[in-house]
């Protein structure tokens, strides 16, 4: 798919992944930004970065927007939807950790994979993503487990900011990550809709 003009992030949306790495769920969305200059397709590889220790892959749904939403409601943003994507929000854990902002953490090039898009319109109560590492299953999560429906996710980022036509709403991951290796194989599909496999190799 095209490259977006932005990637609206969704983070602790599932309890089980907060829980996992000692967060908190949140009482309102937690919202950040990936660059579009991370986006990479299927087939390309992930650069684990020099330095930066540990590096995550997070299996999610992505919600690719069909026409300008500002201000719009949840019942109006279910029915300005395009498409699903599978999405793999790359994320290096000690910046994630460390840094006030998580622009390096979550933004470094190729730190976010995406499959290619289907068009249609999703029964977003009802949507599944899996994440596989090397052919073993590590994560499985299902829209309807989200602390925030999709289409409420829509509806407050765009109290906030225009999502226009080709925006891409990732939605959060499931538990169950764990650190990338050279070597390793990853994939993410969202069942029925999309999937994206990449590669991951060291820098350099």
């Amino acid at each position: 798919m095209p490259r977006p003009s932005k990637i609206v992030c969704i983070g602790r949306d599932y309890r089980e992944h907060a829980r996992e790495l000692g967060n908190d769920v949140p009482s309102t969305p937690f919202v950040f930004l990936k660059p579009p200059s991370a986006v990479i397709g299927s087939g390309e590889a992930i650069v684990l970065p020099d330095g930066v220790g540990r590096v995550d892959f997070e299996g999610e749904i992505g919600i690719v927007v069909g026409a300008a939403m500002r201000k719009v409601t949840a019942a109006q943003a279910a029915t300005m939807i395009r498409g699903v994507v599978a999405l793999n929000d790359v994320s290096a854990r000690a910046l994630q950790k460390s840094d006030p902002q998580w622009w390096r953490a979550k933004g470094f090039d190729t730190f976010c994979p995406i499959g290619p898009e289907r068009e249609g319109k999703p029964d977003l109560a009802n949507l599944s993503v899996v994440t596989r590492v090397n052919g073993e299953e590590l994560q499985r999560g299902h829209s309807s487990e989200m602390v925030f429906p999709i289409a409420e996710l829509l509806a407050y980022v765009s109290q906030a900011m225009t999502l226009e036509p080709g925006d891409v709403l990732a939605t959060g991951t499931p538990s169950g990550v764990r650190p990338l290796v050279p070597g390793d194989e990853v994939e993410v599909e969202v069942e029925g809709w999309s999937r994206v496999t990449n590669r991951v190799v060291a820098e350099g």
